[in-house]
C-alpha cells in the first residue's frame, strides 16, 4: 500500500501526469454523475425489487455503483462493449482476414476497434430490448411504441456514452478506461456495503449482539486475507532460466549471460472475471423477457448468476474458459521458442525449436489451470458467504474484490511504465 501511495505522490508531481490524472478523476466524476440520471418513463421501484431479489442483478447493480436499481441511463454499464469485444477476439482467431488486420500495426487496431464500436450499439440495442420486456412492468404507462423507442434509445445511448468514456480515459488518462469505470461503480457501493454489514449485526442477523459481533470481525478478516491472497497470485510469477550462449561477431563476443523468462501466475488478470460477468448478463435479460416465471433450474441459475450454486458453477467455468482463451491470446510459446533460438538463447537441459515451445506450454499450463482454479474459487465464496450470513449482494465478495484489486494493481503498473517512460524521454533529450 505504501509503494502504491508512493507511486501516486510521484506521479502528482509530474506535471503531465498530473493533468491525466485530474482527467481521469474528471471523467469519473462525469460517470457518477450520469449514474443518477434517470431513464423517462421507467419505474426506479419495479427495479429495485429485482435488486432486492439478489442474484445477478444484485451483482450488477454493485457493479454499476447502484445505476441498475435507480433505473439510470447506464443501467447495463459497459456489458454490451465487453460482449463486442469478446465477439470480436473469437472471430479474430476464426477469421483469416481479421487475423491479418489484427497484425497490420495501429491501422488495423483502428479498424477492429470501429467494428468493435459497431458490435457494441448492436448488442446494446438487443439487450436494451431484453430488459424493456422483461419489466415491462416498471414502464409508466404501460407498452407502447413510443415507450419502447424512447427507453431502449436511452439505455442504448448510455452504453455508447460510457464505451466513449473508458475510451477517453484510455487516450488522455492514466489509461486502463473501461476496468477503472467498473472500479469506480464498484467503489461507490463501498459505504453500502458496510452499512449493510452494520444494519445485520444491529438487528441481529448474525446471532446474539455479542456473537454477532466475532462474526462481523470473521468477515472482516476473511476481507483482508482475500486482499492479500490476490495480491500474491496477481503477483506471483514463474522464472524459467535462460542461458546465452556466446558468440563472435567481428571482434566482440555476446551473449554468455543467464537470464529468466517470467510467466505471470495469473496472466489474464482481471479480463476472465469481467467477460464471465458480461457474458451472464446477457441472458439473464433474454429469460427475464421470455420466461419471466420459468421454474427450470438452469434457466434460473442463468437469470439470478452467483445467487445460486448452479449459477456460480457457471461463471466459475465460463471464468475458467477465458482464462485460458485470454492466456492463448496473450501469451505464444511458439514465437517465444522461435525468438530465443534465433538470439542463441536456450533453457538448460532442453534442447531448442519444438522442445523449448513444448517445455512452455506445460508450464504454462500449470500456472493457467492455477490462476484460473484460484479465480473460480473467489468467484464461488459470495455464495458460501451468503448462504452461512444470509446476507445479499456482499459488496466485499470475492468477484468485486478481485476486480478492485486487480484494476488498481494494473492501473499503477500503467503510471510506473509511464513514468519510467518519461524519464528515458528526459534522459535521451
Amino acid at each position: 500500500m505504501g509503494g502504491m501511495l508512493e507511486i501516486l505522490r510521484n506521479a502528482w508531481k509530474i506535471k503531465d501526469l498530473r493533468k491525466k490524472l485530474l482527467f481521469t478523476v474528471a471523467m469519473l466524476i462525469v460517470y457518477r454523475i450520469g449514474s443518477h440520471i434517470p431513464v423517462p418513463g421507467l419505474d426506479p421501484g419495479e427495479f429495485e425489487k429485482l435488486v432486492g431479489q439478489g442474484g445477478l442483478f444484485g451483482f450488477l447493480d454493485i457493479v454499476t455503483g447502484g445505476a441498475f436499481r435507480l433505473a439510470t441511463i447506464f443501467a447495463m454499464s459497459i456489458t454490451p462493449y465487453i460482449n463486442a469485444s469478446i465477439i470480436m477476439n473469437l472471430l479474430t482467431v476464426a477469421i483469416p482476414s481479421l487475423e491479418r488486420l489484427a497484425k497490420e500495426g495501429e491501422e488495423g487496431r483502428k479498424k477492429i476497434a470501429q467494428y468493435t464500436r459497431y458490435g457494441t450499439v448492436i448488442l446494446g440495442f438487443l439487450q436494451a430490448s431484453g430488459l424493456y420486456w422483461g419489466m415491462k412492468g416498471a414502464v409508466v404507462g404501460g407498452g407502447n411504441t413510443w415507450n419502447y423507442i424512447t427507453i431502449t434509445l436511452t439505455f442504448t445511448a448510455g452504453t455508447a456514452f460510457l464505451m466513449w468514456l473508458g475510451e477517453q480515459i484510455t487516450e488522455k488518462g492514466i489509461g486502463n478506461g473501461i476496468s477503472l469505470i467498473i472500479f469506480a461503480g464498484i467503489v461507490s457501493r463501498g459505504p453500502n456495503g458496510a452499512a449493510a454489514l452494520y444494519t445485520n449485526w444491529d438487528l441481529g442477523n448474525f446471532g446474539p449482539k455479542f456473537v454477532g459481533f466475532f462474526v462481523v470481525l470473521a468477515i472482516l478478516a476473511l476481507f483482508v486475507a482475500l486482499i492479500a491472497g490476490v495480491i500474491w497470485v496477481q503477483q506471483a510469477e514463474r522464472r524459467i532460466p535462460i542461458q546465452y550462449a556466446k558468440r563472435v561477431v567481428g571482434r566482440k563476443m555476446y551473449g554468455g549471460q543467464s537470464t529468466h523468462l517470467p510467466i505471470k501466475v495469473n496472466l489474464a488478470g482481471v479480463i476472465p472475471i469481467i467477460f464471465a460477468m458480461s457474458i451472464m448478463a446477457f441472458p439473464s435479460t433474454v429469460i427475464g423477457f421470455v420466461a419471466p416465471n420459468t421454474e427450470n433450474e438452469i434457466l434460473i441459475a442463468l437469470r439470478d448468476g452467483q445467487g445460486s450454486w448452479v449459477g456460480a458453477l457457471l461463471r466459475a467455468m465460463l471464468i475458467m474458459f477465458f482464462t485460458f482463451f485470454y492466456t492463448i491470446i496473450q501469451f505464444n510459446p511458439v514465437e517465444i521458442a522461435n525468438n530465443m533460438k534465433k538470439n542463441g538463447g536456450f533453457i538448460p537441459g532442453i534442447r531448442p525449436g519444438k522442445p523449448t515451445s513444448d517445455y512452455i506450454s506445460k508450464v504454462l499450463n500449470r500456472l493457467t489451470w492455477f490462476g484460473g482454479l484460484f479465480l473460480a474459487t473467489i468467484t464461488i465464496l459470495p455464495t458460501i458467504i451468503q448462504m452461512i450470513t444470509g446476507m445479499d449482494n456482499l459488496w466485499f465478495g470475492g468477484t468485486a474484490l478481485l476486480i478492485l484489486v486487480g484494476v488498481a494493481l494494473d492501473t499503477i503498473k500503467q503510471m510506473e511504465s509511464q513514468m519510467l517512460m518519461r524519464h528515458y524521454k528526459g534522459f535521451l533529450e
